[in-house]
């Protein structure tokens, strides 16, 4: 990895790294055809969206109690559906029986967000298969891409996140310098993921979880799932890495998935592989057909969100109980205690300096230095398991750096049960 200390993040990208954990909502038209794929041939009726209970401040509310900071929705899917009322297709909730087409869900989520204080991000699939010039009239369709972009950034007041999403766009060339060029003028502050000009970047794969090492400076990103060819990047870039995965099976609802939600231990185990990898983590819900996340799904994401916090919410000790020799950074307990995770936080401020580090007990009986563990980057967050250990100090040292390094938060924890 070649030195990247010239690079360092803006303030927006710092503040969405720690904002971390969001909620992905998929939902739209094909929330009301059952088993509806990506590019299905079936045909669609703007008739058939009738969400009688939509409630957004239900969806926000529940992400806020779970910890989340975020939140991204489906403002249009490849399906083309706009869930706002857009002047330039009537393939949108203006054509549908809903509040007989005077509502807006867009209007509706961004509302929510603000009433409870999470930052509102609006998914817009550049694809759009209810627009049939797509591939024969490229200028029309960049026309037809600003002007509903231009919709969503003027209409709704700060929209944080502006979400592309590559699939269906492999082959196509859109105008990128023009459509870039509207979005900042029309929002400076706005964060976009992956495409056209990204602040932030996909992963690289749609199970929420994070390579070893995950650097926070790439020169290409990989814009959908459908290819592995990657985008090349005009040189190297600060952008940070997002997983996003379904909390069931499925993105969009579905009444025949409900049995696969994914467990407590397998969403702590996503978040370990996601945020603890120094990524941020968007779990999907799919809203149902009433306009509402179903119940066992609320259960499932509050008991994840309680046990993020019940694990990691109360360590033993931080940074301050820290003393700094050089690069190593000691902790000296005034009693032994048992030990099996640690979480290291790089202050990205001035970028990302840290090459390698190792873990060092110091053991309870000899008081002997035992290394336990070596890592890569630390990123923005590293949470480091290891089996449950006496200890009567810890070391943190940094053996590989490629500029001056601090480290902006450390926490000792034992996070198994009491009593096991």
């Amino acid at each position: 990895m070649q030195s990247t200390q010239h690079l360092i993040p803006t303030a927006r990208q710092l503040a969405f790294q720690d904002w971390e954990f969001g909620l992905f909502l998929h939902f739209g038209l094909r929330t009301f055809y059952e088993g509806y794929h990506d590019f299905d041939e079936r045909k669609m009726e703007p008739s058939t969206f009738l969400p009688s209970q939509l409630d957004c401040e239900q969806w926000i509310r529940t992400a806020k109690e779970a910890g989340m900071n975020y939140a991204v929705l489906t403002a249009k899917h490849h399906d083309g559906f706009s869930n706002w009322p857009t002047r330039y297709s009537t393939f949108s909730v203006a054509g549908s029986p809903w509040k007989e087409g005077k509502g807006d869900v867009v209007r509706e989520f961004v509302d929510a967000c603000r009433k409870y204080d999470m930052k509102p991000g609006l998914y817009y699939s550049p694809f759009d298969g209810s627009a049939n010039f797509y591939n024969q009239d490229a200028k029309a369709y960049d026309d037809y891409f600003v002007n509903q972009i231009t919709e969503l950034l003027s209409a709704y007041g700060e929209i944080d996140i502006l979400w592309f999403d590559g699939c269906g766009s492999e082959e196509h060339e859109y105008d990128w310098k023009r459509i870039i060029g509207e979005i900042r003028r029309l929002q400076p502050g706005i964060l976009i993921f992956n495409m056209g000009d990204p602040d932030f970047r996909w992963v690289g794969n749609e199970d929420g979880i994070a390579p070893i090492p995950c650097w926070n400076v790439a020169d290409s990103t990989e814009f959908s799932i459908l290819t592995e060819k990657l985008e090349q990047l005009e040189g190297q870039l600060w952008l940070p890495a997002e997983c996003d995965v379904q909390l069931r099976a499925n993105w969009f609802y579905s009444d025949n998935d409900e049995h696969l939600i994914k467990s407590k231990d397998e969403l702590m185990g996503l978040y370990e592989l996601s945020i603890g990898r120094g990524a941020n983590l968007l779990l999907n819900i799919g809203p149902d057909r009433e306009g509402r996340l179903p119940a066992k799904d609320i259960a499932r994401l509050l008991e994840f969100g309680a046990e993020i916090r019940s694990q990691f919410g109360s360590p033993i000790a931080t940074l301050e109980a820290c003393v700094r020799e050089n690069d190593t950074w000691i902790y000296e307990p005034q009693e032994s205690h048992l030990l099996d995770c640690i979480i290291l936080q790089e202050d990205l401020s001035n970028g990302e300096h840290i090459r390698h580090f190792k873990i060092t007990i110091i053991s309870h009986k000899s008081k002997r230095p035992v290394t336990l563990y070596e890592g890569q980057n630390i990123g923005h967050k590293a949470i480091i398991r290891i089996p449950a250990v006496q200890v009567s100090g810890v070391h943190i040292e940094i053996t590989q750096r490629d500029g001056e390094v601090s480290l902006r938060n450390l926490s000792f924890h034992h996070t198994a049960k009491k009593g096991g």
